[in-house]
């Protein structure tokens, strides 16, 4: 029978450091909010957006990363290491982002 711990996919849920509640709740202890209501509201997303991130069943997407540091002036690599996210290439490819070299004509 195959062991359910051994799944080849590198998604940030089945990382062993993963730990959503560590980032949240400092976050919460830095703006100084009693609840996940409230750290709903500051962040501007769904309440139930917090407990899916809380029970793991949502991964904390890169808008939302975005907004945590914009709220919070915490650097996205902190806020990723409070959150357990080891994974480094979490960037876009060189060719992204960069415009095209001019066509001579």
């Amino acid at each position: 029978m195959e062991q359910p711990h051994h799944h080849q996919h590198h998604s940030l849920s089945s990382q062993e450091t993963y730990n959503p509640n560590q980032l949240l709740d400092t976050l919460r202890e830095r703006m100084k909010l009693k609840n996940d209501a409230a750290l709903s509201r500051a962040l501007e997303v769904a309440p139930p957006v917090i407990s899916k991130i809380r029970h793991r069943t949502l991964p904390v997407g890169a808008s939302l990363l975005i907004r945590m540091h914009e709220v919070t002036q915490m650097s996205i690599r902190d806020l990723r290491d409070l959150m357990g996210d080891r994974r480094t290439k979490y960037r876009l490819s060189d060719a992204q982002g960069k415009p095209k070299p001019e066509q001579e004509s």
